[in-house]
């Protein structure tokens, strides 16, 4: 079996949200013949809940030096942006030392170096993606602003403006009054800012991926709701899928199941350190306030983000494993920001979701062949960014599946790198 020669191939993808959705419509237009299969509908995990934004300048990576002088601090605040549930914490331990590692200068350049070009023009790469899809008209490109309280809290930040700005994102630095004059909502705290233009959004983010889905449904492909039990490995690689319905045989297979992405690979010659990372939103239906576009409140790390449904506050980062319930009180944390931020919000009609993110300690994600299979390739594990790096890891699926070159460097998410 050759998974590197371009003729057509049965492919199945394993993960219905944004990169596995990306993968297969990729690979159908190949011509290869897709099935998904998810145990949730298309758009039904992490996913459905993100803050929708399209970010090519989210390529510094969650590791700095200056953010891990700040995290003792936001563990003992209740209203902080991390948490971590001490019951996890042994199990997390290995994970947190790879973590503190990747911040290292050398690291965070190379991390950078790496993820850029994965992100990079990621508002082009979803429009091309959604051309013709109902997912068309959900894509929005006002650009992005993130807000500063004062000048400490502004200089703070500035290592990871200057890793942006030596990698071609075009800010625009902001006074007190120009904030306002973009937003006037937003309370008059905010002394500093940047405007970044090539960010764009999505109105619905769960929409977005299944007018996606459905186009590829409709094009050809195959979207099978079930939940994967187990993968039985031939002579050549994995070669069935065992499901809660009928079993599928398998010629080539892509791994893009998220946060649970491991609990596949680990049985496939391929363990990862992936942790799933919680995160919670807020959606407020008739805020009764205007915002014009996505804005990031440095102070408490979450993002507000106009949306079909209302205004969606996302953030906050626990991690307490797998299986741990969700702990909405995080959610509610993220409506008293709301208020903190817009004073005169109405947050009388919220909605709270909560969902893992799929995160590995250096920030980048594994994308590419399997290293011990040959009919098997891997695409999870994007942390924060998978909304905005998805379509462009469809196409370098796509690329490998059909034996072209990819047009970027992907060693750097390898599997085998830990």
């Amino acid at each position: 079996m050759n998974p590197q020669s371009d003729h057509r191939r049965q492919v199945t993808v394993i993960g219905a949200g944004i990169v596995g959705i990306s993968c297969a419509l990729n690979l159908l237009r190949d011509g290869h013949d897709v099935t998904v299969v998810d145990r949730v509908p298309p758009g039904g995990g992490c996913s459905r809940g993100n803050a929708g934004l399209f970010s090519s300048d989210s390529f510094v990576p969650l590791s700095l030096p200056g953010t891990l002088r700040k995290v003792p601090g936001w563990l003992l605040d209740p209203l902080g942006p991390l948490a971590i549930r001490w019951r996890h914490a042994p199990r997390l331990l290995p994970w947190l030392i790879r973590f503190v590692l990747a911040g290292r200068p050398d690291r965070v350049k190379a991390i950078c170096d790496a993820l850029e070009p994965l992100l990079d023009s990621s508002l082009e790469h979803h429009l091309a993606l959604a051309k013709g899809t109902e997912a068309e008209g959900l894509i929005r490109s006002e650009g992005c602003m993130y807000v500063y309280e004062d000048a400490k809290s502004l200089a703070d930040e500035a290592k990871s403006w200057d890793l942006r700005q030596a990698r071609g994102t075009i800010v625009e630095k902001l006074n007190a009054a120009q904030i306002r004059e973009r937003e006037p909502a937003l309370a008059p705290i905010f002394e500093h800012g940047y405007y970044v233009s090539n960010v764009g959004h999505t109105v619905e983010p769960m929409l977005l991926v299944k007018g996606l889905a459905k186009y590829f449904a409709q094009s050809g492909g195959v979207i099978l709701q079930r939940e994967v039990r187990y993968i039985e490995i031939g002579p050549e690689g994995p070669s069935r899928l065992i499901t809660d319905g009928d079993d599928l045989d398998i010629d080539v297979l892509v791994i893009a199941a998220g946060a649970f992405s491991n609990r596949l690979t680990a049985g496939l010659g391929s363990p990862v350190p992936l942790e799933g990372e919680r995160g919670y939103h807020v959606t407020i239906a008739n805020a009764g306030i205007p915002l014009n576009m996505p804005v990031f409140a440095n102070t408490y790390k979450f993002i507000a983000t106009p949306m079909a449904p209302g205004i969606r506050i996302a953030g906050t980062a626990e991690f307490g494993g797998l299986d741990a319930e969700p702990n909405f009180a995080r959610a509610d944390v993220l409506a008293t920001h709301a208020k903190w931020m817009f004073p005169d919000i109405d947050t009388s009609d919220v909605t709270t979701w909560s969902g893992l993110r799929p995160t590995l300690p250096d920030s980048l994600p594994v994308i590419g062949p399997s290293p011990v299979f040959g009919n098997l390739f891997f695409a999870f594990g994007h942390q924060h960014v998978g909304l905005t790096g998805g379509p462009r890891t469809g196409k370098l699926i796509a690329d490998l599946v059909a034996g072209r070159a990819p047009n970027m460097d992907i060693r750097p998410f390898r599997a085998d790198r830990f």
